[in-house]
């Protein structure tokens, strides 16, 4: 092969996102590298939080609480850290 890249394309579970995972195979690279690679890149975009969050309504409120908290325990660790 004279310097021909292989790619392994991938569409998305949800329809309205209109992205795909490209994942360049080198050549000689083996099936569980890419696989490896794959599940790496597939797992920073979040899927499957969005998929898990979205199985169960939770009200705006108690999103609002959660948000409240995270910056309550982000101000503290920066305090903690000076």
């Amino acid at each position: 092969m004279l310097g021909l890249k292989r790619f392994l394309y991938l569409q998305p579970i949800f329809k309205e996102e209109k992205h795909m995972l490209i994942i360049p195979v080198k050549e000689g690279e083996s099936i569980d590298r890419s696989l490896k690679k794959f599940k790496k890149k597939f797992e920073k975009t979040g899927v499957v939080k969005e998929l898990r969050r979205r199985q169960a309504y939770t009200k705006k409120s108690v999103t609002r609480r959660e948000e409240i908290k995270h910056a309550v325990y982000l101000s503290a660790m920066k305090n903690q850290e000076v």
